[in-house]
């Protein structure tokens, strides 16, 4: 989960509700540019992060009992496993896809190598079955990439203030694409790669005031009776 201290306690986005803010966003790209399989990238943009599931995980705090933020959590097997299982009975493009992600955030990690080097030996078997070359499933990873990128940068408040841009990440065009905050509700991206020349975007947080938590349970119980906010954004062409 992102976990954002603001002035009325935690702001909490689940990795759910980030996967489905970077699906809308992918949903947007440039026609021309989509590729093969593109409802595939599409739901495997949406499902991305689904290996961590809030109602499910146990390890949602630190030590001092706050919440943990998803930058502090680490490679788990069992997490993968479930993960690549769920891609994989929804498409060999998804399983491609999800299979990237995993060794794009967990390549250096010493105890996913020997997980990373059975995918990378499924991935052979997938492209197979699909007749996909590698520089097709590089280029949908890129997108989904840049765009699980541009969700972070949005659900963890990181875009600058007074029209500071901001790098959001190579596309799959080797662009390096900036994004700035024209103002609280419209973000400027440049250069321009999607269809529209502009769309709205959402996500849902919830905010739980208090700070410290005796255990897991008390945790999600405060978090999840809380109604959600949506948060809305226009995605505009400079």
């Amino acid at each position: 989960m992102i976990v954002n201290y603001i002035e009325s306690g935690w702001e909490i986005i689940t990795q759910r509700s980030h996967g489905l803010l970077a699906a809308q966003i992918c949903a947007y790209w440039r026609k021309s540019d989509q590729g093969r399989f593109w409802v595939d990238t599409l739901v495997a943009t949406a499902e991305h992060d689904d290996i961590y599931n809030e109602f499910e995980n146990q390890d949602l705090l630190n030590k001092q009992g706050g919440p943990v933020n998803f930058k502090m959590t680490g490679f788990k097997k069992e997490y993968g496993t479930r993960l690549m299982q769920m891609a994989e009975t929804k498409s060999a493009w998804v399983a491609l896809m999800i299979s990237r992600h995993i060794q794009f955030v967990h390549g250096e990690d010493p105890k996913a190598l020997a997980f990373i080097a059975e995918l990378k030996k499924r991935e052979k078997v997938w492209m197979k079955a699909l007749s996909v070359s590698a520089d097709e499933v590089d280029s949908a990873y890129e997108l989904l990439e840049f765009c699980d990128a541009f969700s972070l940068l949005i659900c963890q408040l990181a875009i600058q203030p007074q029209q500071r841009k901001m790098d959001i990440s190579t596309g799959p065009d080797g662009i390096m694409y900036t994004v700035f905050a024209k103002s609280d509700q419209v973000l400027v991206v440049d250069p321009w790669p999607f269809e529209l020349d502009e769309f709205k975007i959402s996500y849902e947080s919830r905010t739980v005031s208090q700070l410290h938590f005796k255990n897991v349970g008390e945790f999600r119980k405060k978090t999840f009776d809380m109604p959600p906010v949506l948060k809305e954004l226009i995605v505009s062409k400079a």
